[in-house]
């Protein structure tokens, strides 16, 4: 049986599954953003811990992967890279999905797959003492295992104009569940404007071709206005903005405010 987390439960349901980019090894500034507002009915279903760009390391994973789930949301690690180890390493931590960079290819997506799956479908190593941590009311043993094998989330990052270029045939590799686009690194492997034509261009393509192949969309957004823009196109897995931006800009704001300056509002260029 699969596995019912947070994010699969949100992917799976008529709206938009917002979370947030967390890229400081806190498990205070994860569960704060988390516990919400208990009058709004807006939550965030996941938190991608970034151990790709973030300050967060692989002896991270267990803390923030409970902390993230405690509060009922996904923790879904990106890994700094595409390989076996590092995987194995985040699911074995208990991520209940991982996303991995740069995926150039569809050889490169059915390796990704082979990764994340114990055999025979793929190569995961075995070993998950302390996976089912995160997983409330999943007991270790075959109700982890079994349910691993398709309840772990498999996200792949579209961002180069290989990946734009393979992307149809990347959507149709089996096991593969989220197409996700990282605009900033598009943006420059492309040599285009980020937000200009051929930029918008490729993400619609992108688009298009998880929903072709039954997958699920998800892209990168620096705030709140550009995360209204992208579920009003259609996306199904949204980033609403960053741990790091939301202090950045919130801290800024407040200074400028109690200085007498006027604050102007207006997306991020990065992070």
């Amino acid at each position: 049986m699969p596995l019912n987390t947070p994010i699969n439960a949100s992917l799976q349901g008529p709206s938009t599954a917002f979370g947030f980019w967390l890229t400081l090894p806190s498990t205070a500034v994860a569960k704060t953003i988390l516990h919400g507002s208990p009058d709004s009915p807006a939550k965030y279903s996941w938190v991608l811990v970034d151990a790709e760009h973030g300050l967060i390391t692989d002896r991270d994973y267990y803390d923030l992967s409970n902390a993230i789930a405690s509060e009922g949301a996904s923790p879904i690690v990106r890994v700094p890279c595409a390989e076996e180890w590092m995987i194995k390493r985040a699911l074995d931590a208990g991520a209940h999905g991982i996303v991995t960079p740069m995926c150039h290819s569809e050889i490169d997506a059915a390796n990704i797959v082979k990764y994340t799956k114990y055999p025979p479908r793929g190569t995961r190593g075995y070993g998950p003492m302390f996976a089912p941590h995160a997983f409330p009311g999943v007991a270790p043993g075959s109700d982890y295992d079994e349910g691993a094998q398709t309840g772990v989330a498999v996200v792949v990052q579209i961002e180069s104009r290989a990946g734009v270029d393979n992307v149809e045939k990347i959507a149709a590799v089996d096991g593969i569940d989220v197409l996700f686009i990282g605009p900033f690194d598009l943006s420059k492997s492309m040599g285009v404007q980020r937000g200009g034509d051929e930029h918008e261009a490729a993400i619609k393509r992108i688009l298009a071709a998880a929903r072709a192949a039954g997958k699920k969309a998800a892209i990168f957004c620096t705030d709140g206005v550009d995360a209204r823009t992208r579920a009003e196109q259609g996306f199904d897995m949204i980033s609403v903005n960053t741990d790091v931006g939301v202090l950045r800009t919130g801290m800024l704001s407040e200074l400028k405010t109690a200085s007498g300056q006027t604050v102007e509002g207006g997306s991020r260029g990065g992070y």
